[in-house]
């Protein structure tokens, strides 16, 4: 839930706004698209929920923690139990293999080895990589990589998993069954999904849809009705 939330970022002298007055809240187990033009302020705003960055005013409460009162070790901590990320450049490590790249937020959390392996196995044949498991990000297309960052962002159980454009990089097939993935996996682990996106196929895809033009807010649309529950 995010209200009265504003943003500026300095570019030498010069104050830019880049989100104002936003106030939005963010329904739990749902497929939320952030849309708007390039520039818009949709990333800033998932930054903002995904605690990557601050706001300068305003109340940001994720999970119903309050997180814009966290310090810097605590913001860390929230973000690695509670949340998961998908990125268009996948962000996958080289030398680790698809399982690997799984278990490794899985190592840092301290999880016993039976339990990771078995969390891994189960991720990788719900995104359909069974049999590319111990294959390297490089053997990989672009498709399965972003299988595997999906995989990764699961692997912790989060509430909530934000993506940053998950389908520009990806041709217009792979896209589609990248999106259509990502839905299944949603609605299977019981997770909201949020994304910034000007794909109008991700935006058709949608929940809710959140509209944004020069870091406001210009409409929100609830596709899907709600039946419930506490707001991310």
């Amino acid at each position: 839930m995010l209200t009265g939330i504003n943003k500026t970022y300095l570019l030498g002298d010069v104050k830019v706004p880049a989100l104002t007055d936003i106030n939005l809240v963010i329904l739990p187990n749902r497929f939320t698209v952030l849309s708007g033009p390039s520039g818009s302020g949709k990333t800033t705003l998932l930054n903002l929920i995904g605690c990557i960055d601050r706001p300068d005013a305003g109340r940001l409460m994720v999970g119903g923690k309050p997180v814009h009162q966290l310090d810097d070790d605590h913001l860390s901590d929230f973000r690695g139990e509670h949340l998961g990320f998908v990125f268009q450049n996948f962000n996958l490590l080289p030398v680790l293999t698809a399982a690997e790249n799984v278990e490794y937020p899985l190592i840092l959390a301290g999880m016993a080895e039976s339990e990771r392996r078995s969390r891994v196995q189960a991720l990788l044949l719900a995104v359909g990589l069974a049999d590319h498991a111990h294959k390297r990000p490089g053997q990989l297309s672009g498709g399965q990589r972003q299988r595997v960052a999906i995989a990764r962002a699961l692997a912790r159980r989060p509430q909530l998993v934000l993506a940053d454009e998950p389908t520009a990089n990806l041709d217009s097939k792979t896209g589609n069954e990248i999106i259509a993935l990502m839905r299944d996996m949603q609605q299977q682990q019981g997770v909201a999904f949020i994304f910034s996106s000007h794909d109008p196929k991700l935006l058709d895809a949608a929940d809710d849809a959140v509209h944004i033009h020069d870091g406001r807010i210009t409409g929100i649309e609830r596709r899907l009705a709600w039946n419930g529950g506490e707001a991310a």
